[in-house]
């Protein structure tokens, strides 16, 4: 009987620590979107209970029927940097932003439509073929890269209003880090299956100490509210849209595999998987987007941190990670719960992500000398890292004179870049190398 009530409590504990990483991952990108399209403080509430109901019925739904596999389903960062050029050449346009969500809405749907497509006439596994250990490596690298800088922004706290270091956050935020993976390192037992887990608790209670300076506002709201129904209006469908999302299928497709990939690999110590699971995984990839769509939030895909999360923690079991998605799914429904637990401050919850990123650039390391790094390969990362992380630097404006579609294309350093070591890869056959 101990030994059960002990397993309760690890299992409750893992629940926990699962909830804690999705809303990690899906409190930050509504504040970011809040400030790109200027939304008010009622705005960007709704569109944080959105944004938690949809991630955690993504994510349960990919769980039990999509790739069947523990990993999160999250705001994407290519669709964050969608949204933002999408924001810029709308306002350039004369358009509302009212009006530019819309036609996001229906770009989302469309997407979803090419995913779902691909899943249904079992499209999607046709494209395994390419993603060598070197593209998967490549892709891994490349997130980890785009994704770190605003990590990194959130720890220092300047992603808000602010423009400078602050240097009691930053040190609250790198003593959350460095405790995290200390624990992961050196911990035994519990203390390294919930490093993340303590980490947060221990960053929050330091940054309440510290910090909480009577800023925190409680505004007046519903003890219960249902998620909006097309909070931005009607999709908008246009056909410059199209394009768009089949281009944004394509990769998204990527990231479902890489992610596939990498999870597997962590549960099973190497990739193994299905071409099913990549099929339905693509159908359920689409499904998500139209759920996304129809509450008016940021399209979800299956974010590869989750194998990051699972290594820092060992944690690999699934029933934790669906009962944390539900849970995600009833606290939505209760406002007071969402400006909660939403209250992770920013430098804390950044500097954790962080930590799991540390693991999962490992795995793309791995991956990419997984093979010998000769001349041809070496080359391939050197062009498609130097002009993809290159990309990232550039802010959206230095396109202007760009056709919308390419704008959205080249604004986007992860894309390019892993298109760029895709094609090359594909043209550059290992044939041609001198012997």
């Amino acid at each position: 009987m101990k030994i059960k009530d002990v397993r309760l409590f690890d299992r409750s504990l893992e629940t926990i620590q699962w909830f804690v990483f999705l809303l990690a991952n899906a409190v930050a990108l509504p504040i970011v979107i809040g400030s790109i399209f200027e939304l008010d403080f009622n705005e960007v509430a709704g569109l944080m209970q959105r944004t938690f109901f949809v991630v955690g019925a993504a994510s349960f739904l990919q769980g039990v029927f999509g790739h069947r596999l523990p990993i999160m389903e999250g705001p994407a960062g290519l669709w964050i940097s969608i949204f933002a050029v999408m924001a810029y050449t709308g306002a350039q346009s004369g358009d509302s932003y009212i009006e530019t969500l819309q036609v996001l809405e229906a770009t989302m749907i469309w997407t979803g439509i090419f995913l779902l497509m691909f899943g249904v006439f079992r499209l999607s596994h046709r494209v395994l073929y390419v993603f060598t250990p070197l593209v998967t490596g490549a892709f891994l690298f490349l997130l980890t890269v785009q994704l770190s800088g605003t990590f990194l922004e959130g720890m220092i706290g300047i992603q808000q209003s602010s423009d400078v270091i602050d240097p009691m956050e930053a040190s609250v935020a790198f003593l959350t880090l460095l405790l995290v993976i200390g624990l992961s390192i050196i911990g035994k037992g519990w203390l390294k299956s919930f490093a993340v887990l303590i980490g947060i608790v221990v960053g929050w209670l330091l940054y309440v100490i510290l910090l909480d300076r009577g800023k925190t506002t409680s505004p007046q709201i519903d003890g219960f509210a249902m998620p909006e129904l097309f909070a931005w209006g009607t999709p908008d469908f246009t056909w410059g849209a199209l394009p768009l999302g089949f281009i944004t299928a394509v990769i998204l497709l990527s990231n479902l595999v890489a992610s596939v990939i990498a999870v597997s690999h962590t549960i099973s110590g190497k990739p193994d998987f299905t071409y099913d699971q990549i099929n339905r995984g693509s159908g359920f990839l689409g499904l998500n987007h139209g759920i996304s769509a129809l509450f008016s939030s940021i399209a979800n895909v299956s974010l590869a941190s989750s194998s990051g999360f699972m290594q820092l923690t060992g944690q690999k079991g699934k029933s934790p990670f669906l009962f944390a998605s539900l849970l995600l799914v009833v606290f939505s429904f209760f406002p007071p719960l969402v400006g909660f637990i939403s209250g992770i401050p920013a430098p804390v919850a950044n500097a954790a992500l962080l930590a799991t990123f540390v693991q999962l650039m490992g795995l793309g390391l791995s991956n990419i000398a997984s093979e010998p790094l000769d001349e041809r390969r070496l080359t391939i990362l050197g062009i498609s890292f130097l002009l993809g992380i290159g990309l990232m630097f550039l802010p959206p404006e230095v396109f202007q004179g760009v056709p919308g579609l390419l704008q959205n294309l080249l604004s986007n350093g992860l894309l390019v870049g892993t298109v760029l070591v895709i094609v090359l890869e594909q043209v550059w056959k290992e044939s041609n190398k001198s012997s």
